[in-house]
């Protein structure tokens, strides 16, 4: 299980070195936050990480009262996908605003 460490805007990982694992950002502007970017190392694809990073984002994200939008590709799906957690605040194109890193 991963021990998961979080801040303001982001919650991640770190393996035994201090490597960035996994990852979601979701800084916030006038109200709204927006999950930007979602990265899971390739040792741990396929482990349902990234949903567990934008789940446990959108409840902070909500326990905080704010809005919430995503600009990262694979959240944006996520959350089209997972309804009961509510509806965005806006619609934003899809494309993670950090060169495409996933």
């Amino acid at each position: 299980m991963l021990d998961f460490k979080t801040e303001e805007n982001r919650i991640y990982a770190e393996d035994g070195q201090g490597k960035v694992i996994a990852e979601v950002l979701f800084p916030v502007h006038d109200g709204v936050a927006d999950i930007e970017h979602t990265f899971v190392d390739d040792s741990l694809r396929g482990q349902g990480i990234a949903g567990l990073l934008v789940k446990m984002a959108v409840q902070q994200i909500r326990a905080k009262g704010l809005g919430l939008t995503a600009s990262c590709s694979y959240a944006a799906i996520w959350l089209k996908r997972h309804l009961e957690y509510g509806s965005l605040a806006e619609e934003k194109p899809m494309a993670c605003n950090l060169n495409g890193r996933h």
